[in-house]
This record gives C-alpha cells, structure tokens and sequence, in this order.
C-alpha cells in the first residue's frame, strides 16, 4: 500500500517541476516581448518629438546656422507625416551579444525637398527616436551623442534611413 502513495508523490514532484520550468521560460517570453513593446512604444514618441521639431522649424543654434547656409527651405515650417514604423530583427550583435533590433520609420512630407533635405529631416527623426528609446530604458551613459547604437538589457537597437514615400 505505501507503493502506491510513494509513486503519488513522485508523480507530484515531477509534475510541478514541469510546471515551474514552463512558467520560467513564459516569464522570460513575456519580458522579452514586454521590452520590445516598450521600445516600440518609445520610437512613436520618439519619432513625434522629431517630427514636431522638424515640422516646426525648430533646431539647436548649430544646425539652425547650418541650415541657413545650405538647406533654408528646412527653416519654413512644414508638414511630415508618418506613415509607419516598424522594426525587424537582425540576428545577434557579436559586438554586443545581443539581438540586433533596426526600426525603420516610412514617412511623407507636404513640400518637395531635395533628398539632402528630406535626409536632414529623416536624421533628425531617427535621432529623437533613438533619444527616446535611450531614455525609457536609461541606458543615454551607455550610448553616444548621437545615441546610436542605444541598449536595453537583451536588445541593441539601431534606425534605417527613413524611407520617403
């Protein structure tokens, strides 16, 4: 009789260590995809700040001057719309170790510009975007002034050029 109440119990046993090996692994699942929503949600953010300055005409003293010289159908303001932005996932970083994530931004603008002056634009898009992301996982002291590449703990992010369509 005791035989039967023993297997009981190692059944028991294997069983909820099963279950606790499922609910690890759903848990790293669950947090790698909660920092990719995270990231995602930062580039919005990040790619509205740089529209809005952009949009606005509104730049540092440096790239105001800069502009002026060279690209001053930038100091009008205009109009950028997004059309998407969407990331894809580029293997492991060997520099890193980590996953390389590249967000590409697809945008439309209201005015002709030449392509130096839809690039202008487009950089400035991408570097709020990469500010934001550096900001929401605090990692700015890891990255540099252009914040490219910007980290997370699993994830090396990165921007394409933005597409104009």
């Amino acid at each position: 009789m005791k035989e039967n109440k023993a297997q009981v119990s190692a059944e028991y046993l294997f069983f909820m260590g099963v279950m606790i090996l499922i609910v690890m692994m759903g848990i790293a699942f669950v947090y790698s995809q909660q920092e990719l929503n995270i990231a995602m949600s930062a580039a919005r953010n990040g790619v509205n700040d740089g529209i809005v300055s952009s949009s606005g005409a509104i730049y540092p003293k440096q790239t105001y001057n800069d502009y002026s010289k060279s690209k001053s159908e930038l100091l009008i303001p205009h109009s950028v719309e997004i059309v998407n932005v969407s990331y894809s996932e580029m293997g492991v970083d060997k520099n890193f170790d980590k996953k390389r994530i590249q967000f590409k931004v697809y945008a439309t603008s209201s005015k002709d510009f030449s392509k130096k002056e839809l690039d202008s634009i487009g950089d400035r898009i991408n570097y709020n975007l990469r500010k934001s992301i550096a900001v929401s996982f605090n990692s700015t002291s890891s990255t540099n002034k252009l914040y490219n590449p910007v980290f997370s703990p699993h994830y090396v992010f990165t921007t394409a050029n933005v597409k104009w369509v």
